[in-house]
C-alpha cells in the first residue's frame, strides 16, 4: 500500500510533475504548515523557485468542526461561507469565538515561522499551494479562498496523494490540480506514507531557512 517513503520522497516526485515551472520568477510555492512544508521544500529545491508558507486556519462549524464555515489566513485575510453560516444559523458571537481561537494559533505560527519577515507578494504570479495530501480537502479549500483575495494570476493545487473526490472537487475551483496518486479506497493521507511522523515547528523553521539560503546562493538542484 505504501506509495511514498516519507514527505521528502513525495516532494521529489511532485517536483518531477511540476518540472515545467522550473526557474520561473513568476512562480511561488506556498506550503501549508506543517506537513506541506517538507514536501514543498523538495519542490523548491529541485525547481529553483521561491518558497513561502501560507498559514491558514479553517473556521470549523461549532459542533461540526470538520465542516468549514470560513477561514482566516496570513495577511489578515478572513473569508466566510455565508451559505454554511446561514444553513446552521451560526450567531456572530459564535463565529467570533472560533475566529479568536484560530487567530491565536495563526499568529503564533506567523511569529515563529516568519520571524518578522513579510510574506512574499503573490500578486500577478502563479501560486502553487502544496500540502502532503488531501482527505476532505477542507483546509486546502480554505487556503484557495483566502489566496484568491491576494490576486494571483493562477492558482495551482499540488499534492502527492488525495482522495479521488477531493481531487476532483478542486478541478473547477483552481486553474490546475496535481494529485500524483488517488488510491481507492483512500483510508487517509498517512496510509500512503511509510513514514508519516508529525512535522515539528522546528523542522518547518529549519526548512524555510534552508530554502532561502539555497535560493540566495543559486545552488538549486533543478536540471539544466
Amino acid at each position: 500500500m505504501v506509495v511514498f517513503k516519507d514527505r521528502t520522497d513525495a516532494g521529489r516526485k511532485l517536483a518531477e510533475e511540476l518540472s515545467e515551472y522550473s526557474g520561473r520568477e513568476d512562480v511561488i510555492l506556498l506550503a501549508l504548515p506543517r506537513g506541506g512544508v517538507p514536501v514543498a521544500f523538495e519542490v523548491a529545491k529541485e525547481l529553483g523557485v521561491e518558497l513561502d508558507v501560507f498559514i491558514v486556519r479553517k473556521l470549523g462549524v461549532p459542533g461540526y468542526e470538520e465542516l468549514a464555515m470560513g477561514a482566516i489566513a496570513s495577511g489578515g485575510i478572513k473569508v466566510m461561507n455565508m451559505g454554511v453560516v446561514d444553513s446552521f444559523q451560526i450567531s456572530g458571537t459564535a463565529i467570533e469565538s472560533v475566529v479568536e481561537a484560530e487567530r491565536e494559533e495563526l499568529e503564533r505560527r506567523e511569529e515563529l515561522y516568519r520571524k518578522g519577515k513579510p510574506e512574499l507578494d503573490v500578486t500577478g504570479r502563479t501560486a502553487i499551494l502544496i500540502d502532503d495530501g488531501l482527505a476532505t480537502g477542507a483546509t486546502m479549500k480554505a487556503a484557495v479562498q483566502a489566496l484568491r483575495t491576494q490576486d494571483p494570476e493562477r492558482i495551482i493545487v499540488a499534492v502527492p496523494t488525495a482522495s479521488r473526490e477531493a481531487c476532483e472537487e478542486f478541478e473547477t475551483d483552481v486553474d490546475r490540480t496535481v494529485c500524483l496518486t488517488t488510491p481507492e479506497p483512500f483510508y487517509g493521507v498517512g496510509a500512503w506514507y511509510a513514514n508519516f511522523t508529525q512535522t515539528s515547528d522546528k523542522e518547518v523553521c529549519d526548512l524555510l531557512k534552508q530554502a532561502e539560503q539555497i535560493r540566495k546562493s543559486g545552488t538549486s538542484s533543478r536540471r539544466r
